[in-house]
């Protein structure tokens, strides 16, 4: 027997007692309690473990392990786990009660999946300064008010009682209007086989999209005895004759006109989704086509016809610009056209007035909206089916009918004030008719090469227009990021006080950020009032929830496992944030970029209020130009914003391939 078989038949014969004296086993403990304090909880499931097998007392015998690996691990001795207790649980090193124990563990718990000490703070941060301190400004000023009696007497003065009531009926029949237009399209649209879908549905959506101040530009251009088209088509209505836009009912109109995309979209969205088999079952049961649209149809879309009216008639409510230009000519004053005329005629009592004036256009606003919530309450609208893009309604020989009908509502709401506007442009002043002798490119030489206000209203728009789109990138791809990671009442607040400034007339916005920066900054002494930089931070709070939606739904359709590998691998937040999210996200923030820079470059309501000599923007500028008699510069500055806004949706409609569901209006 050689010297190697007497060490390993002494080595069998002292296996057992080495074993019996360590547990049976020849391991110092059993696998699960050493996996355990090693800090591997989750592989005690491979061993039996569980909370079922910790809440077992412990057995004396232990599975005894393979020999070879019995042999191996003879006599070796385990370290310490210091930051492990004995039933394998981490130590908490932290205080168990207190404030600060509290804290700690939370900011241990987010470190550990990845979420950075500083995110919340700052989203928060941002939010508040941006929402809450505007509108707290603005609700303190008015229930200050309401507290030394002025707001009573402010509203049953003859010229507020009168804006109220003309805001009232011009806000309702806007709505009416808006209604029966965007039902039209968006019937036609989702439920029935007309052709050329998103060409209807991008053309539908222009309105929304032009500021308001054009659209009621281009109307007046179109209408009335002195409309250069119908001079030169022969159609205009003898000299002398009124305008018939100067009034309620015009003003009414292009607020339908300009708000019935709210109602397209509101309602197009739940017929999409509506399912198919309701309708199907009532043809196979003999209903005719009214049937089916009266009984099945009709009841679907009655949530989206109360939301779209809501949205309509309290954008109705805060218009400006179709107001402004329509109704001051005619001595007609809404709530937004006050507050503008007192903030001309500055006097000792104005910030309170203004003050008043827009929580009382709050109130309206928040009041239409719980009426669309009360109508909603009582209603049980549970889908059942299937979905499906098919058509529900085959028109057959009437989609020729249909298919003209939708083209000529388009070609009178559209392409006729846009055609009119070109032609004003054309002319070297308003009422001469459009021929080879009259036509001429003077205006956009003079607002482009000469007028100098218009140039500096172009350099601010474009300033702060790129600037918002951009700068609110740092807010909301960390708010985005924030709240897909969070679930919860948190994220929801945030969510809220994200979209009240958005949901606000863009008035009562800009009243409030008047309110807050008026005085001088603390510790520096400067105030933002009469600079651009107010502005600027008004287009921040303002179009924070349109930049935040399409990162979001980028967000949201992200897989979480990529970002938790590159946690697992070691990356840091900012290393997973630059080299696996952003890549992802890249799409839909360059399509927040645009829709924020398409809104902002021609935005009118907000900086209305806000501008004053060296800060005016494009929106301010046509308002300006028209109202001083310059309708040729006016026609001529709003085609090259109508030209920009078909660009940039043009341009958003090319990368749409590429950005996340929901993010463009226009589609499905």
């Amino acid at each position: 027997m050689t010297r190697a078989d007497e060490i390993a038949r002494s080595r069998r014969r002292s296996a057992p007692a080495e074993s019996d004296a360590e547990g049976g086993s020849g391991f110092p403990e059993s696998p699960r309690r050493f996996l355990s304090r090693a800090g591997f909880g989750p592989l005690r499931f491979l061993f039996g473990g569980g909370e079922a097998a910790e809440s077992r007392p412990p057995q004396t015998a232990s599975a005894k392990l393979p020999n070879v690996l019995a042999r191996a691990l003879s006599g070796v001795e385990l370290p310490a786990m210091p930051h492990v207790t004995e039933d394998g649980s981490l130590k908490d090193s932290l205080p168990s009660d207190g404030r600060a124990g509290r804290a700690l563990r939370s900011l241990r718990r987010r470190s550990a999946s990845g979420e950075p000490a500083w995110l919340l703070p700052f989203v928060l941060g941002a939010v508040l300064l941006l929402s809450v301190l505007p509108l707290a400004r603005l609700a303190g000023a008015g229930l200050s008010g309401l507290v030394v009696g002025e707001a009573a007497r402010l509203i049953f003065e003859p010229a507020t009682f009168a804006a109220l009531r003309n805001t009232l009926v011009t806000a309702t029949g806007g709505m009416v209007v808006s209604l029966l237009l965007g039902s039209l399209f968006a019937f036609a649209v989702a439920l029935t086989d007309v052709r050329g879908k998103l060409i209807l549905s991008f053309a539908f959506m222009l309105p929304m999209m032009i500021p308001p101040q054009v659209t009621a530009l281009a109307w007046v251009e179109m209408s009335g005895p002195a409309s250069p088209l119908l001079k030169t088509l022969g159609l205009a209505p003898p000299l002398g004759s009124p305008q018939p836009l100067y009034s309620l009912s015009g003003i009414a109109l292009l607020l339908g006109v300009q708000h019935a995309p709210l109602v397209f979209l509101a309602l197009k969205a739940g017929l999409a989704a509506s399912p198919r088999d309701g309708i199907e079952a009532a043809r196979l049961a003999g209903a005719g086509p009214f049937r089916v649209f009266r009984d099945i149809v009709l009841p679907l879309a009655t949530p989206g016809l109360i939301a779209g009216g809501a949205i309509a008639f309290v954008s109705g409510i805060g218009n400006f610009g179709i107001p402004g230009i329509l109704g001051i000519p005619a001595g007609i004053e809404t709530l937004p056209t006050l507050i503008f005329s007192r903030l001309a005629s500055f006097g000792a009592a104005t910030f309170g007035e203004i003050a008043l004036i827009s929580t009382l256009i709050a109130v309206i606003s928040a009041g239409g909206l719980l009426v669309q919530q009360r109508a909603l309450s009582g209603r049980d609208y549970r889908l059942i089916g299937h979905s499906g893009a098919r058509a529900a309604f085959s028109l057959g020989r009437w989609r020729i009918a249909v298919e003209t009908l939708l083209s000529a509502v388009l070609a009178l709401v559209l392409v006729a004030p846009l055609l009119a506007l070109i032609a004003s442009s054309l002319v070297p002043a308003y009422g001469v008719p459009l021929n080879f002798k009259t036509m001429s490119l003077s205006a956009y030489g003079e607002i482009l090469f000469r007028q100098s206000i218009t140039l500096t209203a172009l350099k601010n728009s474009l300033f702060l227009a790129s600037t918002a789109a951009l700068g609110l990138l740092a807010v909301t791809v960390p708010a985005a990021y924030l709240m897909t990671r969070r679930k919860g009442a948190l994220a929801n607040l945030i969510a809220i006080l994200i979209e009240i400034p958005y949901a606000l007339p863009g008035i009562v916005l800009a009243v409030a950020f008047i309110l807050t920066f008026v005085a001088p900054l603390p510790f520096i002494g400067v105030s933002l009032y009469g600079t651009i930089w107010i502005i600027l931070a008004a287009y921040f709070s303002s179009f924070l929830a349109v930049s935040l939606k399409p990162v979001m739904s980028a967000f949201m359709q992200m897989d979480p496992s990529l970002e938790e590998a590159a946690r697992l691998a070691g990356a840091g937040f900012s290393r997973r944030m630059r080299d696996v999210l952003l890549p992802l996200i890249a799409p839909a923030a360059g399509a927040s970029v645009i829709l924020v820079f398409l809104i902002a470059a021609n935005e009118l309501t907000v900086s209305a209020l806000l501008w004053s000599a060296g800060t005016q923007t494009l929106g301010v500028a046509i308002f300006n130009l028209d109202d001083s008699g310059s309708s040729d510069l006016a026609s001529a500055l709003s085609v090259l914003v109508v030209l920009l806004v078909i660009a940039l949706m043009a341009a958003l409609e090319f990368f749409a391939k590429y950005l996340p569901e929901g993010v463009l209006p226009w589609r499905n």
